[in-house]
């Protein structure tokens, strides 16, 4: 079984950087791509980024592009979202989500790709 922990999250000023972990449970996390989808209340999770198994190829949405930046450190189960230049519209709850496909070799911004998805951490930035 696995299982995703997001921890990071908080209250922070408009300008300001936040790192969101996300810690994963099971085996083969390497072998799979990570996503992280913000969603606010009433809307639909939303794509800013993803990773692939290798970490070699990353994909951003043009709403965080020069601003957020994903990683990932295989042999710590992790995948990280550094969030920098916050704006009041990134206020959401993040989930962290893993791919269905072994080694896929491009990045979906499809949330129907990923079958696996974590609790959420909340972010707010504050105007």
């Amino acid at each position: 079984q696995v299982q995703l922990v997001e921890s990071g999250g908080g209250l922070v000023q408009a300008g300001g950087s936040l790192r969101l972990s996300c810690a994963a449970s099971g085996r083969a996390f390497s072998s799979y791509a990570m996503g992280w989808f913000p969603q606010t209340p009433g809307k639909e999770r939303e794509f800013v980024a993803a990773i692939s198994w290798s970490g070699v190829s990353t994909n951003d949405a043009d709403s965080v592009k020069g601003r957020f930046t994903i990683s990932r450190d295989n042999a710590k189960n992790t995948v990280y979202l550094q969030m920098n230049s916050l704006k009041p519209e990134d206020t959401a709850v993040y989930y962290c989500a893993r791919d269905t496909w072994y080694q896929r070799p491009l990045t979906s911004s499809l949330p129907q790709r990923y079958n696996y998805w974590g609790q959420g951490t909340q972010v707010t930035v504050s105007s």
